[in-house]
């Protein structure tokens, strides 16, 4: 028997375009609140005039208000969206194509997240949200925390909050070192924030990402960093990002006989300073300081986050070649890829 949303999506597929769109106003507004119309706006892809338009309408509903600094969600507001999650991801098969991602990768787990992290900015801070209620359902007493750089889990360390411990002992860890990119998306930076918004304890690994083999030598001798990478190593939670594998490379200043070998063997795919082709083989590495793939088979849990229709192949890369991804985070564009006969 048809579903009531089956006969909704032929009978009236107008109507389910403008809830999409109200709900994508309202998911925007939570995440950005208090926001003005122009930046909610432009954040959108939306005119200012069909913008206005749209607003008025929730404000109506009681499940806006305007405010003087902008436009913040009321308490109707928050209940109505939280229900539109779930028919939301019904109506785009949100859940079957999280089913099937489970299927074609092998995965323990996969959430999928609304929309496209690369046109939508509150789609990135949704994937922060979702790692951290998936690390937060996996704490156990103790726990060793071991957290990669970059934006989405810059995203997930603003999501966390006091409630995320739940009593539990923590301490945040950089899987890595520096990498030359903004300090604040920097994993030692990223772990800074989590323990404070968290109220635990974080490490600290004061060593660039890469060096030449005989200074990597060198330091590794070095207590504190000996200290540092003995809990880093026996982490029993990682979490991590995919990068592509060109603008890691130029993220990370690499060298120029670095960058031919990675073009040559066509990587497409970045992480742990692993490079992957297409099909997932490592074609070539670089000397990090930190996690090695190797030492994920220690960790009891390992979730990878990536988002974003451009992500697509390098996240299909790594999730043939890593030796292993128990939960994957993605968003719905980065999803449609990886369910298709494209690849």
């Amino acid at each position: 028997m048809r579903t009531f949303i089956d006969i909704q999506k032929r009978l009236l597929p107008d109507l389910l375009h403008v809830l999409q769109k109200r709900y994508e106003i309202l998911q925007s507004i939570r995440l950005a609140q208090p926001v003005g119309r122009r930046l909610l706006a432009q954040s959108l892809g939306l005119t200012e005039r069909v913008l206005r338009s749209e607003v008025e309408f929730l404000k109506k509903q009681a499940l806006i208000d305007f405010q003087s600094k902008g436009m913040v969600l009321t308490a109707d507001g928050e209940s109505v969206l939280e229900d539109l999650q779930g028919l939301m991801g019904e109506i785009k098969g949100i859940h079957m194509m999280e089913q099937q991602l489970k299927t074609r990768y092998g995965l323990d787990e996969v959430t999928i997240v609304q929309g496209d992290s690369d046109q939508s900015p509150w789609v990135k801070k949704e994937l922060g949200t979702a790692s951290v209620n998936c690390i937060k359902k996996r704490l156990i007493a103790q726990n060793i925390i071991a957290v990669t750089g970059g934006t989405t889990m810059l995203e997930a360390a603003r999501a966390m909050n006091e409630q995320f411990s739940d009593g539990k002992d923590i301490i945040f860890v950089p899987a890595r070192g520096g990498i030359g990119e903004d300090v604040q998306m920097q994993a030692n930076s990223i772990v800074a924030q989590m323990a404070l918004n968290t109220g635990r304890t974080h490490k600290v690994l004061y060593a660039p990402d890469q060096m030449s083999p005989k200074a990597q030598q060198s330091i590794m001798k070095e207590p504190a960093i000996k200290e540092v990478l003995a809990i880093i190593k026996s982490a029993n939670i990682v979490i991590h990002g995919i990068g592509e594998a060109l603008m890691m490379a130029k993220r990370r200043n690499t060298s120029e006989e670095d960058r031919q070998k990675i073009t040559q063997g066509q990587a497409v795919a970045e992480a742990f300073g692993y490079y992957f082709d297409e099909a997932g083989t490592v074609v070539h590495k670089i000397a990090t300081i930190g996690l090695q793939l190797d030492d994920l088979k220690q960790a009891h849990e390992v979730i990878a986050v990536a988002g974003g229709a451009s992500k697509g192949k390098a996240i299909h890369s790594y999730l043939q070649g890593a030796p292993k991804a128990t939960v994957l985070i993605t968003d719905e564009a980065a999803a449609a890829y990886l369910l298709s006969e494209e690849k």
